[in-house]
């Protein structure tokens, strides 16, 4: 849409919203500045926008109905098939519905989205059909990533596929249920707080937050460009290490990747536990949250390890406690100005945009009510503060990130992996349908505590189930030092191949 010249009336409005007081011949002048530049506004709206076409076809596909949905995973169904042979070749992909595929739609579990369909496919989207694998849709997720529970996707709640009726985690809450009921082999998932781990842990499978730009963003709806991590949620270490192995790489597009270092994951899996040495961390246990059982069993999966020829002593961070207020700021005030104020995307960086999907954002306040209590909360009170007090604590935190990431890395100069559990607590109940503001909130974000801080110093964290109590599964989350991921997948390796977790 053409860019037209202000009236007087309007320049004289917004210089007063801007602090300047303009008499009627300097509104006058500025207008008669105002041609000139906004000449090359409507220079670019001409312009045809250079999309790349999609290379493997596919059809628009169908929203499943309740009956055929009966956890809540799918968000819509489509099939693509990829590349006739390669890596991921007989493996089925499940994409959290943050993730564009051209032509088919995607709501990131946002009403106010309903209806936007891409114009191009993500990075890692063109990366996996490469290796072969079968898209077969996207996953159900919560309201803008913006939940750690699976209560807040726009049309019902995402079932926990061990225990229906309880949280699946999230935010890429389908993409953990889709795998942990066998319907996919593979999802796709989106980390920003833990959107990766939490679900994973809840769960029971394994899912990888890989170091910070290692897996291109290009094409997933974002957050906060400091925070944004996609990685794989998978039942197994090897499909982990498989999937990583075909998306990671940088795409020369990205912005949050530099000095990105690969390796062949699936490859290097084996050596086992001995010699590993491990750094139980004292402070990622005892929460006032934390639920004794969740505690012993990460407990016995670290001296499980020391059975299987690992070094295991404790050690303390204390700066773990604070982890997540100093991420904090930086996450809620990045996601006001990014995904929420920022038209889905932001500004400030080099990279592709979804011209679509910003026009979709720029009008969500007229469907802002449909949004659940996490969105709305969060919007107010960043909103709030933005008005109030600027950047300051934005930028505040963000200087606090290298005292916390140092922190972490101090510890692992002793060590390969530090070990902690996941979640301080195990899947709850879904609230129920009248639920008020409060509860849904509350166990929306009460699980974040171990995994938030990782986002904000982009160490890699995966978490691999070690066990069940009353049915419902427990995480044990390992750390390592960035771009050594092939370290958390020898360990994870041979804790998987030593026992089975149902079991532990």
């Amino acid at each position: 849409m053409p860019v037209a010249l202000p009236s007087s009336k309007e320049i004289e409005e917004i210089a007063a919203q801007c602090g300047f007081i303009l008499n009627a011949d300097e509104i006058e002048a500025y207008r008669g500045l105002m041609p000139t530049y906004i000449a090359s506004y409507n220079y670019v709206d001409g312009l045809v926008e250079d999309a790349p076409r999609p290379k493997y076809p596919r059809e628009f596909g169908v929203r499943p109905s309740a009956a055929e949905n009966k956890y809540g995973a799918w968000a819509w169904k489509v099939r693509v098939d990829g590349a006739p042979s390669g890596p991921l070749k007989g493996k089925t992909v499940a994409l959290k519905d943050s993730v564009m595929l051209a032509g088919v739609p995607m709501m990131n579990g946002a009403k106010p989205l309903e209806g936007y369909v891409p114009e191009l496919d993500a990075t890692v989207v063109e990366r996996l059909l490469d290796a072969g694998a079968t898209i077969l849709g996207k996953a159900e997720c919560e309201a803008f990533g913006l939940s750690g529970a699976s209560h807040t996707s726009p049309y019902a709640p995402v079932h926990n596929p061990r225990k229906f009726g309880y949280s699946a985690g999230g935010s890429s809450s389908g993409c953990a249920t889709l795998v942990g009921l066998g319907e996919v082999d593979l999802a796709l998932g989106g980390d920003q707080g833990g959107s990766i781990r939490m679900p994973a842990a809840y769960s029971g499978v394994c899912g990888m937050k890989p170091t910070y730009g290692l897996v291109p963003y290009t094409g997933i709806m974002p957050m906060e460009i400091t925070v944004d991590h996609a990685g794989p949620i998978t039942a197994s270490v090897r499909d982990n290490a498989l999937m990583l192995e075909a998306i990671a790489g940088p795409d020369d597009i990205d912005p949050r990747q530099r000095d990105v270092i690969v390796h062949p994951y699936a490859s290097m899996l084996g050596g086992g536990a001995t010699g590993l040495r491990i750094a139980v961390v004292n402070e990622g246990f005892g929460w006032p949250s934390s639920e004794p059982d969740v505690d012993v069993k990460v407990r016995a999966a670290a001296a499980f390890f020391k059975k299987l020829g690992a070094t295991v002593h404790d050690i303390s961070i204390p700066l773990h406690r604070n982890g997540i207020d100093i991420w904090q700021p930086v996450a809620l005030d990045g996601i006001m100005n990014t995904a929420m104020w920022g038209e889905g995307q932001g500004a400030s960086r080099m990279d592709r945009y979804a011209i679509g999907l910003m026009a979709r954002m720029r009008d969500w306040p007229k469907r802002g009510d449909e949004l659940p209590h996490t969105v709305k909360m969060m919007t107010v009170l960043g909103t709030y503060i933005k008005q109030r007090h600027g950047l300051h604590y934005y930028a505040k935190a963000m200087n606090q990130w290298r005292r916390l990431r140092g922190a972490y890395d101090a510890a692992l100069k002793d060590c390969d992996l530090l070990l902690m559990p996941t979640l301080p607590l195990k899947a709850t109940k879904l609230p129920a349908a009248d639920a008020g503001p409060a509860e849904i909130v509350r166990r929306a974000h009460e699980m974040l505590l171990n995994v938030a801080p990782f986002d904000a110093t982009h160490h890699p964290a995966m978490s691999v189930p070690c066990g069940l109590s009353e049915g419902l599964p427990i995480g044990v989350m390992l750390i390592a030092k960035h771009f050594d991921e092939p370290t958390i997948y020898r360990a994870a390796y041979a804790f998987e191949q030593a026992e089975d977790w149902t079991r532990l």
